[in-house]
């Protein structure tokens, strides 16, 4: 489930890998990450990924959902990133969603970007250049 593997082909000014819609096999499938577990290392799924508990260190998957009560501290790449709970570091995505609970301090890069309304910032946003 975390062994599927890619190498980035290139590198944005963020210094992650560029997003990518899928890493090895087209995939659909979905992997949560249940409340009660805490990672500490590298993840990597050519599906998506739903966090409920806690993940320190990188994440690569196609998209990305950090649940209310998830937390992840190290660099995401995901074509589709969505947060709802904590993060901590830099995130490479094409579609970027912070929603109202979300709490970040991160570099972001983003093609498309939507903030709700009390959600917490802190680090830059940079717009990728396609």
């Amino acid at each position: 489930m975390f062994s599927k593997t890619a190498d980035p082909t290139s590198t944005p000014s963020s210094g992650l890998p560029a997003p990518r819609p899928s890493l090895g096999t087209a995939s659909n499938t979905r992997s949560i990450l249940a409340a009660d577990l805490k990672i500490t290392g590298d993840i990597r799924s050519s599906g998506s990924v739903e966090l409920l508990g806690e993940v320190d260190g990188t994440l690569q998957a196609a998209s990305l959902v950090i649940g209310t009560d998830g937390r992840m501290t190290g660099d995401i790449s995901a074509t589709e990133v969505e947060v709802k709970g904590r993060h901590q570091g830099r995130i490479a995505s094409t579609n970027f969603t912070l929603r109202s609970t979300a709490e970040v301090k991160a570099d972001i890069g983003y093609s498309t970007l939507t903030v709700e309304s009390g959600a917490h910032i802190e680090g830059r946003f940079m717009l990728n250049k396609d």
